[in-house]
């Protein structure tokens, strides 16, 4: 077999798995990081890598702690049990991870009931929020707290108009409410808007990030606020089980992809881009929402079913997600390599 023939069977049984930005794996240089890791336990508080890691993302974001904990489900989950006693209200979009993919986490974690806001491609505004907070009245329950996710993984990664969350935070400030950010892609929206994280950390009482989607790390979501948000939030890790040993070989592969692959998320936003060009003039594609950043979401044709037209991709080794009704996601990510985005392009250009 010549190198020619050998990079032709290549691109066919390659695997394109854009299905989430959570399958990719750590580099060869994260790794090294990993196993070179100073350890202790992290329990009591002796994991010299999760205390770098930890003061590192409070530094960024100009808060006074951080807590690193297993996934951005629990830094979320936690937030929630910190901000709310049970019987008050969160206000968040309808689209939110915190209410659509987190187990039923804010009642069954916080006895929090939800207010929904049918906001833009995830993103709501001030007088969305006003008009959503119950009266002082016992007949309701106490309107607590506001959620704002950033991107937004329904809105097809959508980014939110920070002028409109310095609006939101002011209102909340001056009301007694908290807010909280569910920055599982923050960092995404960071680089396109080219916006601080100090900016984004003086707006909200405490904020989740993900190290284990666009980063590249294996898991990991750090949990920033004040000293005594975290304080409270690190005996709720307790009782969520979320304390770890030796998670220094965790937190060393978040440093890592702190340090060195925050930058490279331009190029995840542009491949989504050249993806939902070829996706748009498929025969089966009704629209694709406004690609910002690494997730496509397109809309079905009412004629094809989403489980017929997921085979159909999967059949020619491109995966991706079925997200609702007529809707499919595919996120770009560290793995998916130049040559894997030319193969899906054919492939999806005999499909126009």
């Amino acid at each position: 077999m010549d190198s020619r023939h050998f990079i032709f069977e290549l691109k066919i049984k390659m695997r394109i798995d854009l299905r989430s930005d959570t399958i990719t794996q750590p580099t060869a240089e994260m790794k090294t990081a990993m196993m070179q890791a100073k350890l202790g336990d992290d329990v009591f508080h002796e994991d010299p890598s999760v205390n770098e890691l930890e003061e590192f993302v409070a530094d960024m974001f100009g808060k006074e702690k951080a807590l690193f904990c297993p996934s951005g489900t629990m830094t979320n989950q936690i937030a929630i049990k910190v901000h709310t006693q049970p019987g008050d209200e969160i206000i968040c979009d309808r689209s939110a991870h915190i209410y659509n993919y987190e187990g039923g986490g804010i009642g069954f974690n916080s006895g929090a009931s939800v207010r929904l806001i049918e906001g833009d491609l995830g993103r709501f505004t001030l007088n969305d929020v006003i008009e959503n907070i119950n009266p002082d009245n016992d007949h309701y329950p106490r309107t607590a707290m506001v959620s704002i996710e950033n991107t937004v993984n329904r809105g097809g990664g959508s980014i939110w108009n920070i002028a409109e969350i310095e609006r939101i935070s002011t209102f909340c400030s001056e009301n007694n409410l908290k807010i909280h950010l569910d920055g599982a892609r923050l960092f995404n929206a960071l680089t396109e808007t080219h916006e601080t994280c100090l900016q984004h950390g003086s707006l909200f009482d405490s904020l989740s990030l993900c190290l284990s989607k666009g980063l590249g790390a294996p898991a990991g979501s750090v949990l920033c606020g004040d000293s005594y948000f975290i304080d409270k939030a690190r005996r709720i890790r307790k009782v969520f089980g979320g304390g770890m040993r030796q998670a220094g070989i965790l937190a060393s592969a978040g440093i890592y992809a702190l340090k060195h692959h925050v930058h490279r998320l331009k190029d995840d936003h542009l491949k989504a881009k050249i993806l939902a060009k070829h996706i748009s003039e498929t025969y089966f594609c009704l629209k694709v929402l406004p690609v910002e950043t690494n997730i496509l979401i397109f809309e079905l044709k009412p004629e094809y079913k989403t489980d017929v037209i997921l085979r159909k991709l999967a059949e020619n080794n491109i995966y991706a997600l079925n997200i609702g009704k007529q809707r499919i996601r595919m996120v770009t990510h560290l793995d998916f390599t130049d040559l894997m985005l030319e193969k899906a392009c054919e492939i999806l250009k005999l499909m126009s």
